[in-house]
């Protein structure tokens, strides 16, 4: 990432319903590299970093001069491993629950439901907000979900398990951490993108994988897609 040219188009205004190539970027990465760091003022770098951060919480920001980066941070990250369970609940655990970005439409949301999931429902939580785009908030915007990562806890399963999606793709892995007996079971969800709201998006966690008598509220549009 040029610093100064990618702060401004981080904080680029496009048409209803767009989002900038800069913020989808940033929203997707493992690793924000931030280079020609010496070209600009440590207010403005302090600038871009707050606005990475609030478009993802979860990524690790490298700075470097001169595109000078060592490899061994940038590559062979294992960013989908299973071993990444113990660093993941550490990371979630000190995340913000809510990062606005610059153009206050895209955000970086979590929150954490204490239980244990249904696998089953688990899965339609996740497809009603990746594949179905039929869930809106307050304002009944489409919510957009450009990245989703969390760690939770699935019924009958002893394992820790790793939710991770991006765009329409999404898996969930067993990690070998296993829950502690004396350990309250929890599930804790990070997603970036556009339209969020946490109170609904928690909501509907609860209501869908818990499977409480009330299971849709009336922001999930069951027969309306997000267009």
């Amino acid at each position: 990432m040029k610093l100064q040219r990618k702060g401004q188009h981080l904080a680029e205004e496009k048409p209803d319903g767009l989002i900038s190539e800069a913020s989808r970027q940033v929203a997707l990465g493992d690793i924000i590299i931030i280079n020609k760091t010496d070209l600009v003022s440590e207010e403005d770098l302090n600038k871009l970093r707050t606005v990475i951060r609030s478009i993802n919480g979860l990524g690790k920001i490298l700075e470097t001069q001169r595109s000078r980066v060592d490899l061994s941070n940038v590559l062979d990250l294992h960013a989908f491993d299973s071993l990444s369970g113990i660093s993941l609940q550490k990371k979630l655990q000190h995340l913000p629950t809510t990062q606005p970005h610059l153009d206050q439409s895209i955000v970086t949301v979590t929150f954490e439901v204490p239980g244990n999931a249904k696998e089953e429902s688990l899965n339609v939580f996740i497809q009603n907000l990746l594949w179905e785009k039929n869930v809106r908030n307050k304002d009944d915007d489409c919510m957009e979900v450009i990245r989703l990562k969390g760690l939770v806890s699935i019924k009958d399963k002893p394992q820790q398990v790793i939710v991770q999606g991006v765009h329409e793709l999404y898996d969930l892995e067993e990690t070998p951490v296993c829950w502690q007996d004396d350990t309250e079971r929890t599930n804790r969800l990070v997603l970036i993108g556009r339209n969020l709201d946490k109170d609904i998006l928690k909501q509907l966690f609860i209501a869908t994988v818990t499977e409480t008598e009330k299971r849709w509220t009336t922001h999930f549009k069951e027969n309306q897609v997000c267009t």
